[in-house]
């Protein structure tokens, strides 16, 4: 495993709603870090997910143009594609850790760009899941690695 970080969609969308407070602030450092290091990892659910949460899910949703851009973007990070192998191998995590399909999907990204951490809210702070760690980058004493 790396230093490669996997970001949940979550954590994104906290990067990118301006009205979110501390979280906004953390994710966006995050983000940031990421970015400057090279170390960041998406796959293509979570930048779907992202196009419907910045446009329908937060309370001052994003204009169809910036969501494109920030897409193009974040595309420049390396991104997994799912494929049907993909979801195969996301059916054995979901029966494997009891967790949701969606969270199993993201595992399976995760851990196939051999991202050492999981940056998210959703999954249990501090959980392994074979290698990966799930990391909750948005508690109060979170600090961005450097």
């Amino acid at each position: 495993m790396s230093d490669k970080g996997f970001v949940d969609t979550n954590i994104l969308v906290y990067a990118h709603d301006r009205t979110g407070g501390a979280k906004y602030q953390r994710a966006q450092s995050l983000v940031e870090h990421l970015w400057d290091s090279g170390e960041g990892v998406l796959s293509t659910q979570v930048l779907q997910e992202l196009c419907i949460n910045l446009r329908h899910k937060i309370s001052r949703p994003l204009p169809v143009d910036e969501i494109r851009q920030l897409i193009r973007d974040y595309s420049t990070w390396e991104v997994v594609v799912n494929t049907a192998e993909s979801v195969v191998q996301a059916l054995e995590i979901e029966v494997r850790y009891k967790t949701s399909f969606w969270d199993a999907l993201i595992l399976q990204a995760a851990e196939s760009a051999g991202a050492s951490v999981l940056y998210s809210e959703d999954l249990a702070r501090g959980q392994k899941y074979g290698a990966v760690r799930v990391v909750n980058p948005l508690v109060t004493g979170f600090r961005v690695p450097f």
